[in-house]
């Protein structure tokens, strides 16, 4: 039974989007943190789920900017130099 668990844990892992992914990650490592603090899986796993979703997103908005930026500074650098007068 435990091996089926892991293996749709994997399968969704790597077929998920991005910020699910995020989810399925934190509430990994938050489920396995809260067993052992306590028996306490599921809140982990809950509150694991909403740090990895978080961090996901945060991480995705960096990655934009970054880009964005990027596209920018290259757009200024094929831009013809202003005309200069005398």
């Amino acid at each position: 039974m435990k091996t089926r668990i892991i293996a749709a844990f994997v399968a969704l892992t790597f077929t998920a989007s991005a910020s699910m992914a995020g989810c399925l990650k934190g509430a990994a490592v938050g489920g396995v943190g809260g067993h052992f603090a306590g028996h306490h899986s599921v809140a982990g796993a809950a509150i694991g789920c909403a740090i990895g979703h978080h961090m996901s997103k945060k991480k995705a908005r960096q990655q934009a900017a970054q880009q964005q930026a990027a596209a920018q500074q290259a757009q200024m650098a094929g831009a013809a130099p202003a005309p200069t007068r005398r």
